[in-house]
């Protein structure tokens, strides 16, 4: 082939040079790099960028960076395309096959293959993962209008942290597992009809007399999470228990067990980590007649997803799942509202391009705003509780709306918070992985799931409402409404008032 020479005054010369030419010209001049950064140096500017800016960005970064994170990532790519940053949805999309097959002739063209590229391509968005080894395929990609985003699809950011600072991971923090069960303070409670444990935070919100005009009867919320438990049947075969009667629990699994991105097969819908189980019960657990916490819409339906091993979405089935997740509970025409109190301290593209067709469903989205422990304590809100299509909750501290408890994150982009944290340290009953056992649960996780539950109540006092009239009483009834705090957002929400 040709080479075209570059000549600053000569657009003759540029322009005789037909798009093949250029292309390739211009990815041999940017190549000045022929090794991948290690994961340290890479993890050492994800935290200097986050730290500076607030925030880290693939996109904004260089593509010798980018492709280190791939090569770092089992050489895993997501790319996210379309002819605007906004052509998500495939359906709406009429060249969408063009776009892609675009994609894969620049990767067949610089990857010198046809065979083994793609890995997978997604069933409602424009977005799919594939093979990529050398750098000049991820210049030339870069060149392609048709990319809304480029990321590595598999890069551990977390475990890496880990393997070179010995420190725990996040949420966040940590996993957010854990089976233990705990006998209940009974100053952390008040017993209900017809025998049931409301969590003291109820009285704080005004739960327990909201009761009176909804218990989410005619709701349903989809979980993305963990999974539930199947040894507790409060969460199962029990979940009309008491009170709780005439709604139904879902159960399904997107979540493949493997480190390995090409592996496939489900494992199923049962939580191994514990936190799924956690949340449902704070959200929706039965007004049961067996001693045991009630969740806040006691009548609400459920439908939960095992997507992740545990809260960290850090790698990528971890990520797949929580988009196979998102866009199948946006196609279930029942859910109106969906909470997931999992994330990343970055953006990932595809889970962003999952939140948002589920928004163009209508779906009102509850994300955590970060629990830390460790290491990301300089993180402010995480991802992807930070976009406008979500609410983001942090929890705060007892008798407070702007005092976020030991562990959660804080910020401007945070809507609403919700009471988890009390002097003693204790934070909110739930029902535990094991029938007949309770536990406690704290951070942004557990107020994501406590507020979905009280988003519910509302929407079912009125079922004929969009979600802007849901969101716009929920926030009339909170603290800090007409003005948002700068860190608290509305504050806590008064829910007695939310449903009168």
């Amino acid at each position: 082939m040709k080479k075209c020479v570059f000549l600053l005054l000569t657009a003759f010369a540029l322009s005789s040079c037909n798009h093949d030419d250029l292309q390739t010209s211009s990815v041999e001049s940017e190549i000045v790099q022929t090794d991948p950064l290690t994961t340290r140096q890479i993890n050492d500017k994800i935290n200097e960028t986050t730290k500076t800016k607030g925030r880290f960005s693939w996109n904004e970064s260089s593509s010798h960076f980018l492709w280190s994170g791939i090569v770092q990532g089992n050489k895993v790519a997501s790319i996210g395309f379309g002819d605007s940053k906004n052509d998500f949805d495939r359906s709406k999309s009429s060249n969408s096959e063009a776009l892609q097959n675009e994609i894969l002739d620049v990767i067949s063209k610089y990857e010198g293959k046809k065979d083994r590229i793609l890995l997978a391509s997604d069933e409602y968005l424009n977005q799919m993962d594939v093979y990529i080894e050398k750098q000049e395929t991820v210049i030339a990609l870069r060149q392609l209008k048709s990319i809304r985003y480029f990321e590595p699809a598999d890069y551990h950011y977390f475990e890496n942290e880990n393997k070179t600072n010995g420190v725990a991971k996040s949420s966040g923090s940590s996993s957010g597992c854990g089976f233990e069960s705990t006998a209940l303070n009974a100053a952390d409670y008040t017993t209900v009809t017809p025998n049931a444990k409301a969590p003291w935070s109820f009285a704080k919100h005004n739960i327990t007399n909201a009761w009176s005009y909804s218990t989410g009867a005619g709701i349903t919320i989809g979980l993305i999470d963990s999974g539930v438990s199947a040894n507790q049947s409060l969460l199962g075969s029990s979940f009309n228990n008491g009170l709780s009667s005439g709604r139904s629990i879902s159960k399904n699994g997107v979540y493949v067990d493997s480190i390995w991105p090409w592996s496939s097969g489900f494992d199923g819908s049962d939580d191994k980590c514990g936190h799924g189980t956690s949340m449902a019960s704070a959200m929706a657990a039965p007004r049961n007649n067996q001693g045991q916490p009630v969740g806040v819409a006691y009548n609400a339906n459920l439908v939960t997803y095992r997507a992740a091993s545990n809260v960290v979405l850090d790698g990528y089935h971890e990520q797949e799942g929580v988009k196979l997740a998102f866009t199948a509970l946006a196609n279930n025409t029942s859910v109106k509202i969906i909470s997931m109190s999992m994330g990343h301290i970055f953006s990932v593209g595809k889970i962003e391009d999952g939140v948002k067709y589920a928004y163009s469903k209508g779906k009102l989205i509850f994300c955590a705003g970060g629990t830390s422990t460790s290491f990301t304590t300089f993180v402010g809100v995480i991802f992807p509780a930070w976009m406008p299509e979500t609410q983001a909750i942090t929890g705060v501290k007892e008798n407070t709306s702007n005092q976020k408890c030991d562990v959660c994150h804080s910020g401007a982009e945070i809507d609403f918070t919700y009471q988890m944290e009390r002097a003693s340290g204790n934070n909110i009953p739930v029902i535990s992985y094991y029938n007949a056992q309770t536990d406690y649960v704290g951070g942004s996780s557990v107020a994501t799931a406590s507020t979905a539950g009280i988003a519910a109540l509302v929407w079912s006092k009125n079922p004929s409402w969009t979600r802007e009239q849901v969101l716009t009483k929920m926030r009339q009834s909170s603290t800090y409404y007409p003005t948002p705090n700068s860190d608290f957002g509305y504050g806590n929400i008064n829910v007695l008032q939310a449903v009168q």
